[in-house]
């Protein structure tokens, strides 16, 4: 399957022409703001949009870095200049979530590491994760309280912090055990927002039941223009619960940018400020008024910089998002 890296060599060269050259760097001071409850509608182009956590009315901007994927197999690596420049360069643009999980392979130690020495700390939105039950957790293996704690201790240490801003439970994982403990942290003023997480349709209905009957600030949730299932109850459901919405996979990994290899990005792109097609993809996300931010994962700086440039200038309107959805839903499947 094409991946991200061989499809920006072969089809996105204009990454760098659209974001340093007539535009110019992606600014860092000023944000535009789009409240969770408005409407989207046209902003400047260039500063990062940002949006509203439901529960607080905090803006964050709405672009930011997971580490699943390709983060997580560069941090097993012994180089990590790449993931250093990813995290300088979703900083020094503005951007301050950075979304992991302690089964990411060494990517919490990788990340805490660079942030210290970069000096940006204190600049990053940290949303990590727990299941001490592992992937048999998955199939109903119960998980250990004690393990639990010492897991999210560990993300303490790893991140050199004494808050973290984001802790969910991993994967619907034995929520019984591990959701008692993060809304203990929170209590307890360790944690400031709590969620639980899911990139797995039979996961939804076990999801929206804790989402109708626990105080969640956030839930983490799979969302492209080609994977539209949580639009059904997840999204309405979270917009009436004030529950924020991470954005995971939005490129439906690297599905997408193989359905559209060699596809030219159609001309109405650009009524929403879009050059490249991961801008397509990630402003047709974030355009959702029930996203809160969209978290793509990369370890190569420049898709870090094509990304953050989805995070600016206008965004799809109700008629483009159809037109989106059908330009897409014509391509045959990846």
């Amino acid at each position: 399957m094409l991946n991200r890296r061989d499809f920006v060599k072969t089809a996105s060269s204009a990454v760098g022409a659209s974001l340093l050259g007539a535009r110019g760097i992606l600014p860092v001071p000023a944000v535009a703001s789009v409240s969770s409850a408005s409407s989207v509608s046209s902003v400047a182009a260039g500063p990062l949009i940002t949006r509203a956590v439901p529960k607080t009315g905090e803006m964050l901007p709405m672009i930011g870095l997971g580490s699943s994927a390709t983060f997580a197999s560069m941090a097993r690596s012994s180089d990590a200049q790449a993931l250093r420049e990813v995290l300088k360069t979703l900083v020094d643009h503005g951007g301050r979530v950075f979304d992991t999980a302690p089964g990411y392979g060494a990517s919490e130690q990788v990340a805490g590491t660079i942030a210290n020495e970069l000096g940006i700390r204190d600049k990053i939105f940290w949303a990590t994760k727990v299941n001490a039950a592992g992937r048999e957790g998955l199939q109903g293996a119960k998980a250990d309280p004690a393990k639990a704690r010492a897991q999210i201790e560990e993300s303490f240490r790893k991140f050199n912090v004494k808050t973290l801003d984001l802790l969910q439970v991993h994967d619907v994982v034995d929520v019984a055990t591990h959701l008692p403990i993060v809304k203990e942290m929170k209590a307890a003023g360790r944690v400031r927002y709590i969620g639980i997480t899911s990139t797995r349709e039979n996961q939804y209905a076990e999801l929206i039941g804790y989402m109708k009957n626990e105080p969640l600030d956030f839930v983490g949730v799979d969302y492209a223009v080609d994977n539209r299932e949580v639009e059904n109850e997840i999204f309405p459901l979270a917009q009436e619960r004030k529950i924020g919405i991470l954005n995971y996979v939005p490129f439906g990994r690297t599905r997408l940018f193989a359905r559209v290899k060699g596809q030219t990005l159609p001309d109405w792109a650009a009524e929403f400020d879009a050059t490249t097609w991961a801008q397509f993809f990630l402003k047709f996300a974030i355009s959702h008024p029930a996203v809160t931010v969209v978290t793509p994962a990369t370890s190569n700086p420049k898709n870090m910089l094509d990304n953050l440039g989805g995070g600016t200038g206008r965004l799809p309107n109700a008629e483009h998002r159809k037109r989106m959805i059908a330009l897409i839903d014509a391509l045959p499947q990846a």
